[in-house]
């Protein structure tokens, strides 16, 4: 997992609320054995419609997604986070985000910025009537911040959830960053218990 520090780019927005796990990668692409080309599922039903936003050329190289309220609630597939990471998408930004799709786009990098439903608004307006403005979320500083709408808001991110993010580090990662601690535990371990070696 990569270290993020800060995101700027435009975003797309999706004003939509309550939009669950089945809607942003449908069950079909679960079948896949790899864990790449979920890109290609993302909203895939709603797709099919030519007039959804993920279909206007100008949101294609949005880094940040902007939705309603309830994002990324229902079923605890993992496959949703690598689905909008794998678009290019590097942050979600709601007003509430399901449990689970948080614990998940946290331990792959993909960051969750939890903001008022009226900062949502502001930025959904924008990215929709000004498709070019830029967004800046700082993950240091906990802050979104776009110059050219007027916005700044603060977001939080629990302390090990922001230094895990900062960092890069993912459940492996956090693992190995004790590879010290756990060698000298290894080691001074008596010799009937069950071994590493």
């Amino acid at each position: 997992m990569k270290p993020v520090r800060v995101i700027t780019g435009t975003a797309l927005p999706l004003d939509r609320s309550d939009v669950d796990t089945d809607q942003i990668i449908p069950s079909d692409w679960l079948k896949r054995v790899e864990r790449t080309g979920f890109e290609q599922g993302l909203f895939s039903e709603w797709r099919e419609d030519p007039d959804f936003v993920l279909n206007d050329p100008r949101y294609a190289d949005a880094r940040i997604l902007v939705a309603g309220p309830n994002f990324g609630t229902g079923s605890s597939r993992e496959h949703a986070v690598w689905a909008i990471q794998q678009y290019g998408f590097e942050a979600v930004i709601s007003p509430r985000f399901g449990d689970i799709f948080r614990n998940n786009a946290v331990k792959n990098g993909l960051v969750p910025v939890e903001v008022s439903e009226e900062t949502v608004r502001s930025l959904l307006f924008w990215a929709t009537s000004a498709p070019t403005v830029e967004i800046t979320i700082d993950v240091l500083e906990l802050t979104v911040l776009s110059l050219q709408a007027g916005i700044k808001a603060d977001f939080h991110l629990d302390t090990a959830v922001q230094l895990r993010l900062l960092a890069g580090l993912d459940d492996i990662g956090l693992t190995l960053d004790h590879t010290e601690a756990i060698d000298t535990f290894e080691a001074t371990r008596p010799a009937w218990m069950p071994s590493l070696a």
